[in-house]
């Protein structure tokens, strides 16, 4: 996937071309062709007639991808230094406090961080975001 400009909102709904959405979620634009046409994936088309899908529906097919069932034992095969760039697939904003979940391919990253923080990041379900994890304890097993 080439860099460029990923997820656009229209009407507030973000939404990412086949080949985006793809990588967000680690499988080939192939794939996710495939499995819009078998139905797994729901799309439209964007004003330019081409097809895309909705960040929500996205974010719900990545929790489905990260199912911990089914990714148990595998391991990434390159790090970007403890980031983790994925889709936001939860946000929940209570008091001071706020709960952000990215979906980064198999991975759940979970962030708590201040309601004011989440405000001005402005992430909702679908968005693309990077989850960055800053520890000083890192346990690493062996499959």
């Amino acid at each position: 996937m080439t860099p460029g400009p990923v997820g656009r909102r229209a009407h507030g709904i973000t939404t990412y071309r086949l080949a985006e959405a793809a990588g967000l979620v680690g499988v080939s634009d192939d794939t996710l062709r495939r499995w819009a046409d078998a139905g797994r994936l729901t799309t439209t088309s964007d004003a330019e007639g081409r097809r895309v899908v909705a960040g929500a529906e996205l974010a719900r097919l990545a929790v489905e991808l990260g199912d911990p069932d089914r990714t148990a034992g595998l391991a990434g095969t390159r790090s970007a230094r403890n980031r983790f760039p994925g889709i936001v697939t939860r946000v929940e904003v209570d008091g001071l406090v706020a709960v952000v979940e990215v979906q980064a391919g198999p991975y759940r990253v979970v962030s708590m961080m201040t309601s004011e923080a989440a405000r001005d990041l402005d992430l909702q379900p679908g968005d693309r975001a990077v989850g960055v994890v800053k520890s000083t304890q890192v346990v690493v097993e062996r499959p």
